[in-house]
């Protein structure tokens, strides 16, 4: 498997992407197409196109803050679900970086929430908090009840989701 950072909007692989991570996450969940180039040109912004036999099967948005990574976006596309790649690039995460962050619905909303929260436990991550809420993406789209998931116990949780809204949502 193959992480490599996508630096420039017109990387061929950015419209499969897009394509995928507007159809995989709700409206309220994601960046309209302007919003999604602009990530190019924030410098704590690393857009990962993740190969598994040189075919880019999935991707990751992450934010390298001060104490932690937060995960934005982490999808392997649909064709490619169910063969165990989500676990290794969860592994790759964890070796790569000691403190990750993430948001995900609340495993009561749906199956696929509760499949997803059971992954990540299964893949070392802890609900570290309930009652976080995820800022608008912008005009027209709302703020979103989601639970925050770490592989570690953050010292001060609310410094952590001060600086995940001031940079990522900001």
């Amino acid at each position: 498997m193959e992480f490599l950072q996508i630096t420039s909007p017109d990387d061929y692989r950015v419209q499969q992407i897009y394509k995928s991570y507007s159809t995989s996450f709700p409206e309220d969940e994601r960046r309209d197409w302007y919003k999604f180039l602009q990530l190019f040109e924030h410098p704590k912004v690393k857009v990962i196109s993740v190969l598994h036999d040189s075919e880019n099967i999935g991707y990751l948005i992450i934010w390298e803050l001060s104490n932690h990574i937060f995960v934005e976006h982490f999808e392997v596309f649909s064709q490619f679900r169910n063969q165990k790649l989500g676990s290794h690039i969860t592994d790759y995460l964890f070796k790569n970086h000691p403190r990750i962050v993430l948001e995900i619905e609340p495993e009561h909303l749906n199956e696929d929430s509760k499949r997803r929260f059971s992954f990540y436990q299964r893949n070392g991550f802890n609900l570290i908090d309930e009652m976080y809420v995820q800022p608008s993406y912008g005009e027209g789209k709302n703020s979103l009840q989601l639970w925050l998931l770490a592989n570690y116990f953050p010292e001060n949780l609310k410094e952590v989701k001060d600086e995940i809204y001031d940079i990522v949502y900001h």
